[in-house]
């Protein structure tokens, strides 16, 4: 029986060759910039801050990268999940191309600091392949592939041969190829960045849940762990595990969840075969999955669901059949982790920064693209608060922001995702 049938074990967490080493908030203290959340969002922005000579706090209530950002399926995607014609038509012209156009520049700022900063994350720049499902999909990823090379993406529609070559997989009919993305072992990252903000200088305080924030007068007062921070300035960078805070300001987003399944490492003549390339790769259904390779050769199955809730069994017996299907010479390998992230998603699908006071922006709702967005929000939200200069940021800045039956609508996603996954795979 696969471990993952009982046990929920995070990969990434065995895996990770970055460690960070902090202590919970023991003292009070003073600081430029106070972050809260130790995921991609806030370890970017610390690491900026710190880089531009700020004093930083970055408190975080578990542990670096306890929350999405530690249960990410790394990949290192050069945009959104909304195709760039959608991103366009939510967002107004000259605002959908910005945003476009700093995505497009994401895959690089990330394996630029893994490089500057000598961070061990397993990094494989070798593209991204998005899946055509069925025949039908072949149709989205070439209006996709239109609407890419028209703003200048480098990105190619491959046939149905080429896809079986690079996946291993007879299962697809078709992909789209991005040269600038690749995968990451995502905690690593995280870990990463946040080991390289406390070298620059940045004083990094895990186990430390903030209880309340407030604005008092000219400074930020952030109560945490029996303690007080006083900052000039403040990031919100929770994402889809806020807790606790609900003034001045809490996220709003609709909560799914997406669950990831690993093999044991592969025998070599199948690693040989599958995904040789090392490309992440996820696909076109409507209840999305995804596929990847790590490197020492585990194969990970993903899918939408939450492999620790009510329906857990469902969405496991799922990962096997998928694997069956997808790859048949696997039937037999064992899962040897299981495990399951909450995504923060928006209803429009596009990333919010929201200014609930002076000097202070909540950054939020990536929508299961957490690497790129929340490093390049993070490294802008750092340089638009200690500059004074909301024009650095990729997107504009909202007064506020809210959604309605939130909770409703992630059970209804957890519920669809779940019938879905009785159906074969």
């Amino acid at each position: 029986m696969d471990r993952s049938a009982t046990a929920h074990d995070n990969l990434w967490r065995a895996s990770s060759a970055e460690r960070v080493d902090s202590q919970p908030l023991d003292r009070d203290i003073d600081v430029d910039l106070a972050v809260i959340g130790g995921g991609f969002t806030g370890s970017s922005a610390a690491l900026e801050a710190a880089r531009r000579g700020a004093s930083v706090a970055l408190l975080e209530g578990e542990t670096i990268g306890h929350g999405g950002s530690g249960r990410n399926v790394g990949l290192v995607n050069a945009g959104l999940w909304l195709p760039p014609d959608d991103v366009i038509a939510e967002m107004g012209e000259a605002p959908g191309r910005r945003l476009i156009a700093a995505l497009a520049e994401g895959p690089a700022k990330v394996f630029g600091l893994i490089d500057s900063e000598g961070i061990d994350c397993e990094a494989t720049r070798n593209g991204t392949l998005h899946l055509a499902h069925a025949p039908k999909g072949v149709a989205d990823l070439q209006s996709r592939c239109d609407q890419g090379q028209r703003l200048g993406a480098p990105i190619t529609l491959l046939d149905r041969a080429e896809t079986v070559a690079r996946t291993g997989s007879e299962a697809f009919h078709g992909a789209l190829l991005d040269p600038r993305a690749g995968t990451v072992q995502p905690l690593a990252y995280c870990r990463g960045l946040a080991r390289a903000a406390q070298g620059a200088g940045a004083q990094l305080f895990e186990n430390t849940p903030v209880a309340a924030i407030a604005w008092q007068g000219d400074h930020w007062q952030i109560a945490a762990h029996g303690h007080a921070v006083r900052a000039k300035a403040l990031l919100l960078a929770t994402g889809g595990y806020h807790r606790d805070i609900t003034a001045p300001f809490a996220p709003r987003f609709v909560p799914v969840h997406y669950s990831q399944f690993a093999t044991a490492p592969l025998p070599a003549a199948l690693r040989d075969k599958i995904l040789p390339g090392g490309e992440g790769c996820w696909d076109t259904a409507l209840v999305m999955s995804s596929v990847r390779i790590d490197k020492a050769g585990r194969l990970i199955v993903g899918g939408m669901g939450d492999s620790t809730g009510p329906y857990a069994p469902l969405h496991r017996s799922w990962g096997r059949r998928k694997l069956r299907r997808l790859f048949p010479e696997l039937a037999d390998i064992p899962f040897e982790h299981g495990w399951s992230g909450r995504i923060a998603m928006t209803g429009d699908h596009i990333p919010k920064v929201v200014a609930f006071g002076p000097s202070a922006y909540a950054t939020f709702g990536y929508s299961g693209r957490g690497i790129s967005p929340g490093t390049v929000f993070g490294t802008a939200a750092a340089e638009a608060l200690l500059d004074n200069r909301p024009d650095a940021l990729p997107i504009p800045v909202l007064d506020g922001y809210a959604e309605r039956f939130t909770a409703a609508k992630g059970a209804w996603y957890e519920f669809g995702a779940s019938l879905i996954h009785t159906l074969p795979a």
